[in-house]
């Protein structure tokens, strides 16, 4: 065809400068184990006229030969060589011999380099190298004088199994390979002897390793090359001596096989023991019987192979499936291959050279006769990826060969385009460049081309592209995103502002712009998680769902942002955490507890130093949503200093109407928050800022009753207390009894954090005293770790390390002296390791009961000795108050005032607050306005307490109190003092009071009312404005057994405090309800 003639008729002239391109790389020691093209090498050596030392290549059979190959390598003791034959001679026995050359045996002394003339055969001149495998012939057997043509053995069952790195071979193409194994080399060394070079050549799997013998069947490729290995040369270290450490073999690929069964693997070098023989002109002698019967089974012709380390493996012929060449897709296959070779050819030398010589050697007059033989050579000058060689290697259909081929040769084109444009790119900036700028340039190119390596900048700005593409950004953001990338790309790396840019855009492409969470309104499961992570706390819980509800018409939970109150420990957090889980959100939560500078709301600029945004948006950076829950905790202890008010920037963030446009300063772009829920908690409401309050939606978390405390620490702090102390399987019941004197003497905090500091101490005290009980025997110390230069017992076991000691000395004097302190420190070490220790299992015998009677063993005496001071009635100027402590629990504080000589001063004591003092001033002063009505004094104008001072004391100084809620117990106290009358300890009170004696409401009462019930109060006196808080909030089980009396005067206080007593009968006229 035109493709074949047009590439013949530069035949003539690069065989010359093939000829000499051969001579120069067949002369290099060391080859490697890679694919050589040495079709056109080998092409130029066919055309020279010298020829070196000569092997003949016999069928196998189990006779001994008459002749046999030579061996020419590196030895001292080389054969002799036949005489040179001249040129003519040469070409008239090309037809009908083959050669294995050796190392070329005239080479000057000296010369390190080494040269192998691979054989080839020719017919009619126009096969004139190795392309295509010899045709084999029947010849007779050759005498030892004459050189018989090649025949090659159609079936070879068993061959040595040589394994190939990086690249499969393929049938009608050399490669050179370099065997280091000494059994391999030994086996190699006698098949060429024996006149029998043939092995499998197969592919590794890791293309990372490199193996002369093959110690596992699927480490290579099943299907490989028959090979005959065509000459052989030694390998020599480079250094000058004579030490040989391997050879050179050429190999011709003559048809495809398949591995059926590993017969024997090969071992290890270390291990292998070979012998080397004397090479000997002479062929090796005839075995006798008995050495006939030591061979081992196996076919005769490999059956000496089994002496040798080496892998042997039974292979099966793989035969290409019958094909019809005329088919029009085989022929538009090979016509597209044609047509890429042709492209190649324009575009890389090298491939031209291997195109001329395959066209040359083409044994058929069209190249569309064999398109196998195509396909093949398309694959074998391809640099494609392993995997698509072998699987051209395996095909067997020929049209999917020549696609699979196809495909390889396209890549290989677009590479050389590549290359091509790459060069010319370069080649237009040389004029203005240093060479090695320019060196530098074409590397980085080919790089970034093959996707390897780009440039930094380039390939940053490449991600922030990726990352805005994937966003949905405002058309405002997006136009300053797109202004600050050209603002970076203009940049020097270098450039300070390039890293101010740079960490811009890093958080400018990082908010989720557009992106959210899909949220779950359902009720029933907010019910079910509120109801697994909390016990009681039903208004909180009805108000959460009812929030939900809304928000499931509107589809919306925007605007609303929630505040929780109430005292530490009742669970405010894990609400909110709650919330999250039922909506589906993400849980971002920051504190401002202490917060005084206001860059941490709203950002800093980008002109400081170290400059970040604002919580909020490093929140939104975090959770990678827009809509997500975020919890602000403590937001009534915010600070306020230099820096500015935080609490005033929240304004902006908490406002539903600002928020969509909420503008950091760092960012300088509006983020729409609006989306966003907030969550706040609070433990008092009187230190938020008003207006901030207002932005808020309250929900009060009270406290717990003692009947939630004591199914809490059942459910919740029990159990998570007992695994905690590594007792989760041990029989240790905490009974609910005990429970229950923990949450009455020791934990009367509304919150549950306190009894889960007492329940953990409990399990923390029984695992002590479990150990002293039983013992070290019971519970061993695992074995410490041995130091590094002892062998570790376990291989599998990470080897351990020392650190030098920091152990503290020991407090006690010792006489030591300085330098031997120093040198005992400086030579102490310490065993580290990254060994997760095992916990001990304890005895299943084992069972601990914590009653009433044994807590005190474990949590030490109670807090609480008493629940009131008094149980008998008081002496006149007692009264019995309620009281809401800063803990969050409430409490019965009795009342304490006398009189005593002095100036009609009034003091106070008992650590009292500003609040609870004014209480006082209000209440002595009612009662002295209406001293004639009390009975106090016998006429409206008599003076009264112009000679006595009055001391007022709550006892536990060391509690502070504050409030108004001890109007109405003072007032009583100082009636009771003045008009010398009891008042019955089972009587309680709480209230503010006015100056004209109205009772005000107060708060708090949940927890007054717990503590009057733990003390057995029988009667409580409340404002009549707290009525329906108290009916709605407070549970049935703490107002059982209590009298409930509402008042909206002091005088219905006193009538109820004073019932019965005599000095009642005369208020009747003098002071009227």
């Amino acid at each position: 065809m035109v493709f074949a003639g047009s590439l013949r008729a530069n035949s003539a002239s690069c065989t010359k400068q093939l000829r000499s391109s051969l001579t120069r790389a067949l002369h290099t020691t060391g080859v490697p184990r890679s694919s050589q093209r040495l079709g056109t090498q080998i092409a130029a050596r066919l055309a020279n006229p010298r020829h070196f030392s000569t092997s003949l290549v016999t069928p196998a059979r189990s006779s001994p030969l008459l002749s046999s190959p030579r061996w020419s390598g590196n030895n001292k003791t080389t054969p002799p060589a036949p005489s040179e034959p001249s040129e003519n001679d040469a070409a008239e026995s090309s037809s009908n011999s083959v050669k294995l050359d050796g190392a070329d045996d005239e080479s000057p002394a000296g010369s390190s380099s080494q040269s192998s003339t691979p054989p080839s055969s020719s017919s009619g001149g126009d096969n004139s190298d190795g392309s295509d495998p010899p045709p084999p012939s029947s010849q007779p057997t050759p005498t030892p004088s004459s050189i018989a043509k090649q025949s090659v053995p159609e079936v070879y069952p068993q061959v040595l199994a040589l394994p190939i790195a990086r690249r499969p071979l393929f049938p009608g193409f050399y490669k050179a390979v370099v065997v280091r194994n000494p059994a391999v080399v030994a086996a190699i060394k006698e098949m060429m002897k024996r006149g029998q070079p043939y092995l499998g050549a197969f592919l590794l799997k890791d293309e990372h390793t490199d193996s002369d013998v093959i110690t596992d069947i699927n480490s290579v490729h099943p299907v490989g090359v028959f090979a005959q290995i065509t000459s052989v040369f030694a390998a020599n270290n480079g250094a000058g001596d004579d030490k040989e450490e391997g050879l050179t073999a050429v190999l011709y690929p003559h048809r495809r096989i398949k591995i059926t069964e590993l017969i024997k693997a090969g071992e290890n070098p270390s291990t292998a023991k070979v012998q080397e023989e004397t090479q000997t002109v002479t062929p090796p002698p005839t075995p006798t019987e008995g050495d006939v019967a030591k061979i081992p089974q196996g076919p005769v012709q490999t059956s000496f192979l089994h002496k040798h380390a080496i892998s042997i493996v039974q292979v099966d012929n793989l035969v290409t499936q019958p094909y019809n060449k005329d088919d029009q897709y085989i022929r538009a296959f090979m016509s597209e291959i044609v047509s890429v070779f042709k492209d190649i050819a324009q575009l890389n030398p090298l491939f031209r050279d291997q195109i001329t010589n395959f066209s040359i050697n083409q044994v058929a007059s069209n190249v569309f006769d064999e398109p196998d033989k195509l396909a093949d050579f398309a694959a074998a000058v391809s640099s494609g990826e392993v995997g698509e060689l072998q699987d051209v290697l395996e095909s067997l259909v020929v049209d999917d060969r020549l696609r699979k081929a196809l495909l390889v040769l396209k890549k290989e084109l677009i590479n050389a385009q590549l290359q091509s444009k790459l060069s010319r790119d370069v080649d237009s900036k040389i004029a203005k460049r240093q060479r090695e700028y320019y060196l530098m340039e074409q590397l980085k190119g080919i790089k970034k081309e093959l996707g390897m390596e780009s440039d930094g900048k380039d390939k940053l700005i490449e991600k922030f592209k990726e990352r805005a593409a994937s966003l949905k950004m405002p058309e405002g953001v997006r136009k300053v995103f797109d202004e600050e990338l050209n603002k970076l790309m203009g940049l020097e790396p270098a450039a300070s502002e390039a890293n101010v840019t740079r960490n811009y855009l890093e958080w400018l492409t990082q908010i989720p712009w557009g992106q959210h969470t899909p949220e779950n309104f359902s009720i029933t499961h907010a019910q079910k998680v509120l109801d697994e992570d909390h016990y009681g706390l039903k208004d909180v819980k009805d108000r959460i769902l009812e929030f939900l509800a809304v928000g499931k018409l509107r589809g919306t939970v925007q605007g609303k942002i929630i505040c929780l109150v109430g005292p530490p420990g009742v669970g405010k957090t894990s609400i909110g955490k709650s919330i999250a889980r039922a909506l589906n959100r993400q849980f971002f939560r920051f504190s401002v507890g202490g917060l005084t500078d206001v860059a941490e709301i709203k950002g800093h600029r980008r002109t400081y130093v170290g400059a970040l945004p604002g919580k909020i948006i490093q929140a939104l950076k975090r959770v990678g949503t827009e809509n997500p829950l975020v919890l602000i905790d403590e937001v009534d202890k915010i600070g306020r200093g230099i820096n500015g008010d935080p609490a005033s920037a929240l304004l902006e963030m908490l406002d539903p109407e600002q928020n969509n446009g909420f503008l950091d300063h760092y960012m300088d772009v509006p983020v729409d928050l609006s989306r966003v829920l907030f969550v706040c908690t609070a433990n008092n409401l009187d230190t938020i800022p008003a207006p901030l309050l207002d932005r808020m939606e309250v929900l009060e978390v009270s406290g717990y009753v003692s009947e939630e405390k004591c199914v809490i620490a059942e459910k919740y702090l029990g159990p998570q207390a007992k695994e905690a102390s590594g007792l989760k399987d041990t029989d240790i019941v905490l009974e609910p009894s005990a429970v229950d004197v923990l949450i009455k003497y020791y934990c009367r905090e509304s919150g549950v954090r306190n009894l889960k500091k007492h329940i953990d101490k409990i399990y923390r005290k029984a695992a002590l005293k479990l150990i002293l009980d039983l013992g070290e025997t019971v519970f061993p110390e695992p074995v410490p770790a041995v130091s590094t230069s002892a062998p570790a017992p376990n291989a599998a076991d990470p080897p351990s390390k020392t650190v030098e000691s920091q152990e503290p000395p020991a407090n006690e004097p010792n006489t030591v002296t300085l330098e031997e302190s120093t040198s005992n420190e400086s030579g102490d070490r310490k065993t580290v390791t990254t060994q997760e220790r095992k916990p001990l299992q304890i005895p299943d015998d084992i069972h601990v009961r914590i009653t009433p009677e044994n807590l005190k063993d474990y949590v030490g005496p109670p807090v609480y000795h008493k629940d009131r001071m008094y149980v008998s009635p008081p002496p006149p100027g007692v009264s019995t108050g309620l009281g809401y402590l800063g803990n969050g629990s409430g409490a019965v504080m009795p009342v304490e005032a006398t009189s005593m000589p002095g100036k009609g001063g009034l003091q106070l004591t008992g650590k009292l607050g500003e609040v609870i003092r004014e209480s006082a001033q209000i209440g002595l002063s009612w009662v002295k306005a209406h001293a004639y009505e009390l009975g106090i004094t016998k006429t409206p104008e008599e003076q009264f307490l112009t000679d006595r001072d009055i001391h007022v004391h709550m006892p536990e100084g060391s509690i502070g109190k504050e409030g108004p809620s001890a109007g109405t117990a003072i007032l009583s106290a100082f009636v009771s003092l003045f008009t010398k009358t009891k008042i019955h300890p089972d009587i309680a009170m709480t209230g503010e009071i006015s100056l004209v004696g109205q009772v005000l409401p107060v708060g708090g009462l949940k927890e007054k009312i717990l503590a009057a019930h733990r003390a057995g109060i029988k009667t409580i006196l409340a404002p009549a404005a707290n009525r329906s808080d108290i009916e709605e909030n407070v549970p049935e089980s703490v107002k059982t057994g209590i009298r409930f009396v509402y008042v909206e005067d002091v005088r219905e206080v006193l009538h109820e405090v004073f019932r019965g007593q005599d000095i009642v009968e005369r208020w009747k006229d003098t002071l009227s309800l």
